[in-house]
């Protein structure tokens, strides 16, 4: 049975900004009188997630993309394509999905998700998106984690078929990102990575990292599965 109609009310009005910085806001959600939730957010309080309306709620525009990508070269076993990206919260080199914020540009366009998919993989690999090259949309938005940010993503794999690697590269990082080379799995390394819940250095690993792993071993990327 349902609780939706006892679900709190949070207005605009009720939001308060309790830090504000260019890249990331945390802000008071008052849900009820002397009852407060605490949410850090990319969105601005005119943008923030809580508030929306429920029409407004389900055809919102995702805050990020995260890419499921995918080689599949001639002659050679599909691979997932990994990269070790530093993350400033937990100071390791993490194994991870390219992936970045839509940007404010892109936001009106129709295709905004698949824009960014194909700018997010020049950036981080070097590889170009071809004509020959398959996107699909896996799922339009996923929360990070909602008990503590309203942050979400679309998660978009691309399946990619380079005669070679030779334009793979991390040259491309802008602003703050670091990077520390690449890792492509067969299906059979990917399942261990899955089972060991580690990376073949030793160290866990993100949530969209393990979406992307179980996406690539389950062969749901295969057009016949789809």
């Amino acid at each position: 049975m349902g609780n939706m109609d006892k679900k709190p009310q949070i207005t605009k009005e009720n939001v308060k900004a309790l830090f504000e910085s260019p890249y990331v806001r945390v802000a008071d959600l008052q849900y009820a009188p002397g009852k407060h939730y605490y949410d850090a957010t990319r969105r601005t309080m005119e943008d923030m997630v809580a508030v929306k309306p429920e029409e407004e709620f389900e055809n919102m525009l995702p805050d990020a993309v995260s890419c499921i990508v995918i080689l599949a070269m001639p002659g050679e076993e599909p691979k997932l394509l990994l990269s070790y990206e530093f993350r400033y919260p937990a100071g390791q080199y993490l194994l991870s999905v390219p992936a970045g914020l839509i940007d404010e540009g892109d936001k009106g366009k129709a295709d905004a998700v698949l824009v960014t998919t194909v700018r997010e993989i020049k950036e981080e690999t070097g590889l170009e998106v071809r004509e020959t090259d398959t996107v699909t949309v896996v799922n339009p938005l996923v929360f990070s984690t909602p008990g503590m940010t309203d942050e979400c993503n679309a998660l978009v794999c691309a399946v990619l078929h380079p005669t070679d690697l030779s334009s793979l590269s991390q040259e491309g990082a802008v602003g703050s990102e670091q990077f520390d080379g690449f890792c492509l799995l067969t299906k059979a390394q990917a399942m261990e990575v899955l089972r060991s819940g580690r990376d073949e250095r030793g160290k866990y690993y993100p949530l969209y990292t393990w979406a992307a792993l179980m996406y690539f071993v389950s062969d749901m990327w295969q057009p016949e599965n789809r």
